[in-house]
């Protein structure tokens, strides 16, 4: 569909959804989510905010042809996961919102369901559907599905992942949208925080988004991830619910915590070799069966050595990044996050929420 084949937004005083597009250099995919963002929230009255990470390719140029807010951050090294939702929701006037990422194309029919099973269901925070994945060979994909992840099937679930529709006056209460100090987990921290106040998350059994995955090779993935520190996530969510009563729920709620752990404690193990009393043969025996527990464990699990190696590179990068998203530093997550505004559809401009001087 052509960008002027869409009409203008909803005006603010009818605005019931606001669809949040998170972006940063999408511009293979970012047509197809502000389009499929537009038929979804035109039948139910609202807007589509684009919340841009100073994105270096065409992504902004091409949501310019679309009748929609365009915000930017005003500092390219507030860069992560976390910032783009609360950018968005911090220039948004919805009374509930939804998350969409700039890879997925939002499915038909989903908001009208959602918003009628909150309205009978006062309790529940935030709802969610089935995201189909489109990119199913990588081994990344592979690894996940073969998983069994309760919170992604229907029904109660205790997060999430992969967008969904949250009630602003639960937002407001829980203080923010997303932890702008995060790099990933930001989904699992806005929905620990909402449980802790005693709200329910649901989904629902229905597709809401197709997803393009990264097609990035596994190890370059890896690669890429660590050096947008989007490995230092767990490690920051852990920072940030420590001495919290939320942070029961990170340790019984996230499986991989315990996996990184594990291997800080293998790496605290090799270490302790050579300081043992016993001869340098029998210390270098036991430094390479050692070595060599962990893959040949994997090995065994999954029957492909690619994959056990893959799992066992993948382990170490993530305990590394636990480690340094812990110590990285907090900002106050409720505080504003400064912003420019591009872009502001007719009608709106002044109900505008203000950017935050640089």
């Amino acid at each position: 569909m052509k960008p002027e084949n869409f009409s203008q937004n909803f005006p603010a005083t009818d605005c019931r959804v606001s669809i949040i597009i998170k972006s940063l250099n999408e511009e293979k995919r970012i047509s197809a989510a502000i389009e499929s963002a537009l038929r979804a929230v035109r039948r139910v009255g609202g807007e589509v905010i684009l919340a841009d990470s100073c994105s270096t390719d065409r992504t902004v140029e091409l949501a310019l042809a679309y009748p929609i807010r365009i915000v930017k951050l005003a500092n390219a090294d507030d860069r992560c996961c976390g910032v783009g939702p609360q950018l968005g929701y911090q220039h948004s006037h919805g009374e509930f919102v939804y998350l969409l990422d700039g890879d997925m194309q939002m499915l038909e029919g989903f908001l009208e369901v959602a918003l009628d099973f909150m309205l009978a269901h006062p309790d529940i925070a935030g709802v969610g559907g089935l995201l189909v994945e489109l990119n199913t060979e990588s081994l990344e994909y592979i690894a996940r599905s073969a998983q069994t992840r309760a919170h992604v099937k229907p029904g109660a679930v205790d997060r999430l992942d992969g967008g969904g529709l949250y009630r602003r006056s639960a937002i407001e209460a829980a203080g923010y949208f997303s932890d702008r100090n995060l790099h990933s987990y930001e989904e699992f921290d806005l929905a620990i925080r909402l449980r802790s106040l005693g709200w329910k998350l649901w989904r629902l059994p229905m597709d809401v988004v197709h997803h393009m995955g990264h097609d990035a090779p596994p190890y370059h993935l890896l690669m890429r991830r660590w050096n947008t520190h989007y490995l230092w996530g767990l490690g920051e969510l852990v920072r940030a619910s420590a001495g919290q009563l939320r942070l029961k729920m990170v340790l019984q709620g996230l499986r991989e915590l315990w996996i990184y752990l594990g291997i800080l404690g293998w790496w605290a193990f090799l270490l302790s070799i050579p300081f043992w009393p016993l001869s340098g043969i029998t210390r270098l025996v036991w430094f390479g069966a050692s070595l060599a527990a962990p893959l040949a464990l994997m090995i065994w699990r999954k029957r492909s050595f690619s994959k056990a190696l893959y799992s066992v590179v993948s382990w170490c990068f993530n305990a590394a990044g636990l480690v340094r998203g812990v110590l990285r530093p907090r900002r106050p997550a409720s505080a504003p996050i400064p912003s420019l505004v591009l872009r502001e559809p007719r009608g709106l401009s002044s109900l505008s929420t203000p950017s935050v001087p640089h």
